[in-house]
């Protein structure tokens, strides 16, 4: 079974790319040949002018990882300790370590924790003392997988800062795995996804909302219940590329390619039997977008001249 399909993509120093796809799309499978755990099978690899599986040692000290789900702190030791144990490892100086591990505690604000086992930490305070212990060894490349999973909104803004930080200051390159859109947006202005095995698109983040973003929804909500509401509303619409979604008997939702329909021309096609009390016009945002790549409602290949037909509720 091939589990990555003849990809091939560069990343420059000081990047920071957000890699998706779909569940069992390959990304752990490229991270592991990044990082050296895999060998391929054919092709190169190199990060920072180094084969990875051949120079384990010395790409280890250039890399780091950052596991939302696991941690790299002893669990009965003292954060600190776990520092100075990283530290050992990678055979930092002293001086480097003293002046890394100032700059991780005043960032992160870990002062209150440097003495606290693992084992008594937060969620929350466990991950920005695991980012911490990545960044001991000052590595060039941070490999993130889904760092944020399971962090409050809170938690989550202070990590995105200090990555952001982070890129800024050091110059560090940052590859991010993640389903949570918001840390993509935050974080990444380019976005390669992998579905597959294979590379569909690398590119920058914003442009597909040029690409993609045509589709819009007008949210219709009613003063009463009608029995067959969005029925009745694509009948009037027939004559538009509308597809009508059921929500309740109170309302629905309309779909339409902003290419081709406007939204003056649905609000005017509505039968004026139904009670509306209000409407609701929402572009398509980055997120939905992604979302419907994933399920295979939108193609990276040309798109069709032809309008896309009506109809009603999907499911």
């Amino acid at each position: 079974m091939t589990a990555v399909d003849g990809i091939s993509f560069s990343i420059e120093a000081g990047e920071s790319v957000a890699y998706v796809g779909p569940n069992g799309a390959g990304k752990s499978t490229t991270v592991k040949l990044l990082t050296g755990i895999l060998v391929p099978s054919s092709g190169t690899v190199s990060v920072c002018g180094l084969t990875p599986f051949r120079d384990r040692v010395t790409n280890a000290k250039n890399i780091s990882v950052v596991f939302g789900q696991r941690t790299q702190l002893w669990w009965d030791i003292p954060v600190v300790e776990s520092f100075r144990l990283l530290g050992d490892i990678y055979e930092v100086g002293a001086a480097d370590f003293q002046r890394s591990t100032a700059e991780l505690t005043e960032v992160l604000e870990l002062g209150d924790l440097l003495s606290v086992p693992a084992r008594q930490l937060s969620l929350g305070q466990r991950m920005r003392c695991d980012l911490a212990a990545a960044l001991i060894h000052s590595p060039r490349v941070l490999y993130l997988d889904e760092p944020t999973i399971g962090l409050d909104v809170a938690v989550k803004a202070r990590f995105r800062e200090f990555i952001r930080y982070l890129h800024r200051e050091r110059g560090l390159t940052v590859v991010l795995t993640s389903h949570d859109l918001g840390d993509i947006e935050e974080l990444c202005p380019r976005m390669m996804m992998i579905d597959r095995g294979r590379i569909i698109y690398d590119g920058a983040l914003a442009d597909l909302n040029q690409r993609f973003g045509w589709e819009k929804r007008v949210s219709v909500t009613l003063t009463a219940e009608v029995a067959d509401a969005h029925l009745l509303a694509l009948q009037a619409l027939g004559s538009l590329p509308v597809r009508v979604e059921h929500r309740t008997d109170a309302s629905f939702d309309i779909w339409f390619d902003s290419r081709i329909a406007k939204a003056g021309e649905i609000l005017r096609s509505l039968p004026t039997s139904l009670p509306v009390a209000d409407v609701a016009i929402e572009e398509t945002g980055i997120e939905a977008i992604v979302r419907q790549l994933y399920e295979g409602q939108l193609s990276f290949a040309e798109p069709s001249e032809d309008p896309p037909s009506s109809g009603a509720d999907r499911g």
